[in-house]
């Protein structure tokens, strides 16, 4: 089946335009193209009349696939079988994607060493995931004319967590907050 048959179109203000990230058959413009058979032989550089002729011969289509290579490749295959393969491989290569999240973990000026033994745990528990920590000290009333004096506490987590974390982003002041990053040593 060919691809024409396939194709949607969209009225653009320059009229109708195909929906396709690939040009296939008739939409290439290129005058020498390098053409891949069916079974991924290499069939050489040739006109891009003789490599239509070629598609028609096989009942396939003829789908550029490197654009700005010099000359242009083009492969013979079926458009359909082509497009689903193409997605199920991004859909593949999207699965094996780790996708690293910012956990934030809340502290306050007046904490405990076992809660803040505890926080630290938790930390441990995200870097050991691959995923950065946002250490965030909170700041209430009478504790803002303090928050010089607590910079100590987020500076005693950098040290504890040293042996398995990197400061990414040094304690800083932020509105009623003092914020640090921490990812995972590579």
């Amino acid at each position: 089946m060919l691809a024409q048959e396939h194709l949607f179109f969209v009225l653009s203000e320059r009229g109708y335009k195909a929906i396709s990230e690939n040009l296939i058959n008739g939409q290439i413009r290129e005058k020498e193209v390098r053409v891949t058979g069916v079974n991924g032989e290499s069939l050489g550089i040739m006109p891009i009349q003789e490599a239509q002729r070629l598609a028609d011969e096989a009942e396939v289509d003829l789908v550029l696939i490197a654009p700005t290579a010099k000359p242009p490749v083009c492969r013979l295959v079926d458009y359909g079988k082509f497009c689903y393969e193409q997605k199920r491989r991004e859909k593949e290569q999207k699965k094996k994607q780790h996708e690293v999240e910012v956990k934030e973990i809340r502290l306050s000026p007046n904490i405990d060493t076992n809660d803040l033994n505890t926080k630290i745990n938790a930390a441990r528990k995200f870097l050991a995931k691959g995923n950065r920590v946002k250490m965030t000290l909170r700041f209430r009333g009478r504790e803002m004319a303090h928050m010089a004096e607590s910079k100590h506490i987020l500076d005693d987590v950098a040290a504890e967590l040293a042996d398995m974390a990197v400061i990414e982003k040094a304690p800083k002041v932020e509105g009623r907050a003092m914020t640090m990053f921490l990812a995972a040593k590579k």
